[in-house]
């Protein structure tokens, strides 16, 4: 299976539109020792024909656009893309499936709770069904597998694990009422023809121990490195929340990730979904160092591998 990383930084991309802080200046400056990122997006691939997309960014269309893997191949209007996994209902996550309308036939799969939130609640989403059999939508659950399946019999085995139980802001308190909160928020387990296993995981509100039993067995993961600090954007002056109200473990501190995981010995480990605010995106700072020295690696576009 091939894993590509078309995307690494979180919502807002890096540096972030709107954003003065001392990692967007230094970005760009060009005094940063660092590099500028796309917002999260990931991709597989068994076959190399057939990719499924893990969620659809806002910036997808420029991802694609910059990956020649997943450029029409023959003459007419046509993709290699033959489906997109969503994890949540987040802006971030779905934005993309918009710039996807183009008549292309692709399979959505989601959970049911997922699927409501935009299919039936939002009628921009319509737009993917302008013609019939354009996109079409897999319900998938929250306590078994699945498998991606493209139109060239392409296929992935996956699991996902609920991680969280918030839907989106823009979800209505009473629709929300309606909807199963296991399957607001979701980590992703791919599995390889060889066997080893791809994890990703872009937004992880706290890790038991079930949570590192199931990470354990999995050859990559991609986790969720979106803050440094709980209190990273309070200390910033560019946000009022904190790390773990807005569904995300920190990185450091004695109950960050970096520590609860320390002591996964089968992956290779990789931050992703990184906020612009955090200083480990500065490779010559302190923050990345740490991360380096425990065996991490920090996610860049552009990055791809085998299992």
């Amino acid at each position: 299976m091939r894993v590509a990383i078309l995307g690494s930084a979180a919502g807002g991309g890096f540096p972030q539109w709107n954003c003065n802080c001392q990692n967007c200046i230094s970005s760009r400056d060009g005094t940063l020792n660092g590099k500028a990122r796309t917002q999260a997006q990931v991709a597989i691939c068994q076959d190399f024909r057939a990719w499924f997309l893990l969620n659809a960014s806002p910036d997808l269309r420029t991802q694609i656009e910059s990956t020649p893997v997943l450029h029409p191949h023959n003459h007419g209007r046509n993709s290699p893309i033959s489906g997109v996994l969503l994890t949540s209902a987040d802006i971030d996550q779905v934005a993309g499936l918009l710039s996807l309308r183009e008549l292309q036939p692709f399979r959505i799969y989601c959970t049911p709770s997922i699927r409501r939130i935009l299919q039936e609640d939002n009628s921009m989403f319509a737009m993917l069904n302008r013609v019939p059999d354009q996109v079409s939508w897999t319900d998938i659950s929250c306590d078994g597998s699945f498998c991606l399946q493209g139109e060239r019999g392409a296929r992935i085995n996956c699991e996902v694990v609920s991680l969280g139980n918030r839907f989106p802001a823009y979800v209505s308190p009473d629709r929300a009422l309606e909807l199963n909160p296991a399957e607001a928020s979701l980590g992703v387990i791919a599995e390889s023809a060889s066997g080893k296993r791809l994890a990703y995981l872009p937004a992880v509100p706290e890790i038991d121990d079930a949570l590192l039993k199931r990470l354990d067995e999995t050859d990559i993961l991609l986790f969720d490195g979106t803050f440094w600090s709980d209190e990273e954007l309070l200390r910033m002056k560019v946000g009022s929340s904190l790390a773990r109200e807005m569904g995300h473990i920190p990185v450091s501190g004695t109950d960050g990730s970096l520590r609860k995981l320390a002591g996964l010995q089968r992956p290779r480990k990789i931050f992703i979904h990184v906020n612009n605010t955090n200083p480990m995106l500065d490779e010559s700072g302190p923050e990345y160092a740490e991360v380096r020295a425990a065996g991490w690696e920090v996610a860049e576009d552009g990055l791809s591998f085998e299992l």
